[in-house]
């Protein structure tokens, strides 16, 4: 910006209002020094406007990753074999990540997180790519050997294989902000561990729940009562064609 080359912002807007996640300061100084801010929802644009920020230069595109779980999604289908390779059923597992710093670094949260999978892991199939910071955490605090009894722990597997185990699961369990997203790209309902999230429409509409981990019951009990629940039918991340709109308001 001080160079005087022109920014442009794709998922301008997003707030998850807590400046401790360190996505959270990048994304509103980003904002506020570019030229164009490409919002994917109209919540996005709303939370531009209370900022100042000037209505000339904000664009309604819909979401880039909407573009990318349509298209990637047939790939997916087509060339990978996680679901043989693990020997699981489409829509008869859960699907599970975790790996942000607010559970991670939290021995209270992780605890309560992972005890409550451990729990939910006696009832039904659950698949956990585990993240290495996740891993090293859980070796520390002695739980990795209960957990890879309880549940299918794998290695962090590779884009095209996450999209094939998000599309069959029957419900996704996360703390990630883009696996959110996807889950409901592919109709799959998500509980989300953690306090907020920038994605509140997914919330209102009932795809997404928001759960914090204060102990293992309310984790299980969270993951339990959302199995079979499905959300509104809403399309708030535009028609799959952000990328093109991006390109034409750029004049490329």
């Amino acid at each position: 910006a001080k160079l005087h080359i022109p920014i442009a912002h794709v998922e301008a807007g997003l707030r998850s209002f807590n400046k401790n996640m360190p996505e959270e300061i990048n994304r509103i100084l980003t904002d506020h020094c570019s030229q164009w801010l490409f919002c994917p929802t109209q919540i996005a644009i709303d939370n531009l406007n209370k900022e100042g920020i000037s209505s000339e230069n904000i664009y309604l595109t819909g979401d880039i990753m909407y573009d990318s779980a349509l298209y990637f999604a047939k790939k997916a289908e087509n060339q990978s074999c996680i679901l043989d390779k693990l020997k699981i059923i489409s829509k008869e597992y859960i699907l599970a990540t975790i790996h942000r710093a607010e559970n991670t670094d939290d021995p209270d949260r992780i605890r309560n997180i992972v005890n409550g999978l451990i729990s939910v892991g006696g009832d039904v199939d659950l698949v956990l790519p585990l993240h290495p910071r996740t891993k090293i955490v859980l070796e520390s605090l002695e739980m990795l050997e209960d957990l890879a009894n309880a549940v299918q722990l794998i290695e962090p597997v590779g884009y095209l294989d996450m999209v094939m185990l998000e599309k069959n699961a029957k419900l996704i369990v996360t703390d990630s902000g883009g696996v959110q997203k996807e889950a409901f790209f592919y109709e799959v309902p998500c509980v989300t561990l953690r306090d907020e999230t920038e994605w509140v429409e997914l919330v209102d509409a009932g795809w997404n729940t928001l759960l914090k981990p204060v102990s293992k019951e309310s984790v299980k009990n969270g993951i339990l009562n959302q199995l079979g629940k499905k959300g509104q039918s809403i399309s708030p991340y535009g028609t799959g064609d952000c990328a093109n709109k991006i390109l034409s308001l750029l004049n490329v």
